[in-house]
């Protein structure tokens, strides 16, 4: 997949500046920091906790609602496709080292179009420019959630041990992605 750089936008948290991307095999999709109290971007998170409720028992659940992805340690990006919404992600500031990709989802109509991965790279890259030196990332173990851990491995994460303030459980798979190519 081929990304160009297209704007850039001030993050709303940091006052950095922030590449959006537009993705080339899908004309007109633009990436970049938005409002997670946004309307439409609220009813995709509604979507996103939905699915997550119904497959994982309630303790297992770590999607944040969109509240919490306005926390100033979270920079939350969309992306548009003909100024639509079709997924979001957000990268969430553990230390000065280390960062956690959250609430990562594609709608369904726009699945399988490598918005995903276009949004995983997105987030890398902010990840990068900032000097991150690791992103982790929790999600699901159950079958419901082998394409989000097929889209994390084929973008260099790898399986790992729990990390921040996880804790061991039966239904979360934790993977972690070295930056400074020192795996």
């Amino acid at each position: 997949m081929s990304l160009t750089q297209h704007h850039s936008f001030p993050d709303v948290v940091t006052g950095l500046r922030t590449p959006a991307i537009t993705v080339e095999l899908v004309s007109d999709a633009v990436i970049e920091v938005d409002d997670p109290r946004a309307t439409d971007v609220r009813e995709l998170l509604r979507r996103h906790l939905e699915f997550a409720r119904a497959t994982t028992p309630p303790e297992g659940v770590f999607a944040l609602e969109a509240d919490e992805l306005a926390d100033p340690a979270v920079t939350f990006f969309s992306c548009r496709l003909d100024c639509a919404l079709v997924a979001v992600g957000a990268l969430k500031q553990l230390d000065g080292e280390h960062a956690e990709i959250k609430s990562m989802h594609t709608a369904q109509a726009a699945r399988g179009r490598g918005i995903g991965r276009a949004m995983v790279d997105h987030l890398l890259a902010v990840a990068r420019e900032r000097g991150l030196r690791r992103v982790s990332l929790e999600t699901g173990n159950m079958a419901e959630f082998a394409p989000a851990r097929s889209l994390y491995e084929g973008a260099g994460f790898v399986h790992c041990g729990p990390f921040g303030d996880y804790r061991a459980n039966a239904t979360s798979a934790f993977m972690t992605l070295d930056l400074t190519g020192n795996a």
